[in-house]
């Protein structure tokens, strides 16, 4: 079973950035890929960003241009730089592998606010 253990998260004003962090552990024998959702009060959790084999990554259209995800193969941690922030950003942050594993870590809380 995998452990994911997001941290980073914070209160931001709006046009600043957060540097998220994911790092897995347990019965890993290759990560394929890492992902990050997002969870709003009140919504469903959507898909963030997405990386493959450390260089193939896909961004929801909401925040390209503004986040980038990343990863340390080494040490099967991912990290998502966002920029530019903005309220509508205000989510709960989780990290996973790709294809998905059943368990989720606790999340991040991410609060864009002035």
């Amino acid at each position: 079973q995998v452990q994911l253990v997001e941290s980073g998260g914070g209160l931001v004003q709006p046009g600043g950035s957060l540097r998220l962090s994911c790092a897995a552990s347990g019965r890993i024998v290759s990560i394929y890929g890492m992902v990050w959702y997002r969870q709003a009060p009140g919504k469903q959790r959507e898909l963030v960003a997405r990386i493959i084999s450390g260089s193939s990554t896909y961004y929801a259209d909401a925040v390209k241009g503004r986040f980038t995800i990343s990863r340390d193969n080494g040490k099967n941690t991912v990290f998502l730089q966002m920029n530019s922030l903005k309220p509508e950003d205000t989510a709960v942050y989780f990290c996973n592998t790709f294809p998905l594993s059943t368990t989720w870590g606790q999340g991040t809380q991410v609060t864009v606010s002035s």
